[in-house]
């Protein structure tokens, strides 16, 4: 039995959540998933510092205990026992539009071994449609220049031309 970040059966409810290809399965975060390489993949996209799997299990715990914010979606290769692919999508609580929620995805990346089986496609797809579903006023991401043409064709847009994207790092 698993024990997963979101009840699986918000994803399974929905009939145009895409099949990830033979032996892949897309599920919802799991905390055995430290064990299945769910770090490796994260390292490559971005620092991941050192982790164990206490602290994991810690983390993983502190956001199942707020439900409905977290969504981590994961690729499993079953016929390896391997995490191949993550995606998030985090829903913050507003007051603007009426109390409303918005959706934003963070996160995405696919091992580079599964490239170009459309994983991305369909992690990115099934979270934006997961926000849609959780009545979301809006969806929003952001990415590398040279990613912008994928986002696009999944019905991503900019708002403007001018990248108005600021941050202010502390690591």
């Amino acid at each position: 039995m698993y024990d997963y970040l979101f009840d699986k059966k918000i994803l399974t409810a929905d009939a145009s959540v895409p099949e990830p290809g033979e032996n892949l399965i897309l599920r919802p975060l799991s905390k055995s998933d430290y064990k299945k390489g769910f770090l490796n993949v994260l390292k490559q996209l971005t620092k991941v510092g050192d982790v164990t799997e206490d602290l994991f299990v810690k983390r993983f715990n502190s956001m199942k205990s707020c439900p409905g914010t977290y969504y981590v979606l994961v690729v499993e290769d079953a016929s390896k026992n391997l995490v191949v692919a993550s995606a998030t999508l985090v829903i913050e609580q507003k007051f603007i539009h009426e109390c409303s929620v918005r959706g934003r995805i963070e996160d995405v990346v696919v091992c580079n071994d599964y490239r170009g089986q459309e994983l991305g496609k369909i992690l990115v797809s099934t979270l934006s449609n997961l926000s849609e579903k959780l009545s979301c006023y809006k969806v929003t991401l952001e990415c590398k220049d040279e990613l912008l043409p994928f986002y696009q064709r999944l019905g991503f847009t900019r708002e403007s031309n001018n990248s108005n994207y600021l941050q202010k790092r502390f690591e």
